[in-house]
């Protein structure tokens, strides 16, 4: 299963141009703003979950912070986030994996995540995602989730996905986080076609 997961997102990653995928935008504001909405320094950890090669890293480091992770499960799509950045990836630390394996003896103060969660379908991995999150973030760190809201789609990349509402994030988040914002946008692909999503902002406990 894993292997295949692994060469289901590589094969995505070598055969489609970046806006050849549903996901595609050109300047991410919604996560922008979330990320500067935690008010944390400059030189504050920062991790992007599944953040392919996606442009919030680009807008992080042109805004000035200094202590960026990108983690994402396809070598593919580190080397294409790479490859764009040029020699500003040398202020990037690139991690491959699953973001249900990672683990880091890193702390960071802010993890972002607009692309990997509601690929996980079956409650057990869901769990230990929110565990992965719990162990990985400072005390009082910020948690930004951006997942298909119940008005999104029912599949991503030809893969069964996971619809959220508040409530339902509640349910999985409140014990350990405390929701500090939450509110769905649309957002349009490059095929013209609308998506559907919840942001939410949290605080750890």
């Amino acid at each position: 299963m894993e292997n295949q997961k692994v060469a289901h997102w590589e094969n995505v990653f070598a055969t489609k141009a970046e806006n050849e995928v549903s996901w595609f935008q050109e300047k991410p504001e919604t996560s922008i703003q979330l990320v500067q909405s935690c008010r944390v320094a400059k030189d504050a950890k920062i991790i992007d979950i599944g953040g392919g090669d996606s442009y919030l890293i680009d807008s992080l480091l042109d805004q000035g912070y200094t202590n960026l992770y990108l983690l994402d499960i396809s070598n593919n799509a580190i080397n294409r986030a790479k490859k764009r950045l040029g020699d500003k990836a040398e202020n990037v630390t690139f991690i491959v994996s699953d973001s249900l394996n990672f683990t880091s003896s890193e702390l960071f103060d802010v993890w972002h995540d607009r692309a990997s969660f509601h690929f996980l379908t079956e409650e057990k991995d869901i769990q230990r995602y929110k565990e992965n999150v719990l162990a990985s973030l400072k005390s009082n760190g910020h948690f930004v989730l951006g997942t298909f809201s119940e008005e999104g789609p029912i599949k991503c990349s030809g893969l069964d996905i996971t619809q959220y509402s508040v409530e339902k994030m509640e349910t999985i988040f409140s014990d350990d986080f405390e929701l500090e914002n939450c509110f769905t946008e649309d957002h349009q692909t490059p095929f013209d076609t609308i998506q559907n999503f919840i942001f939410c902002h949290y605080r750890k406990r």
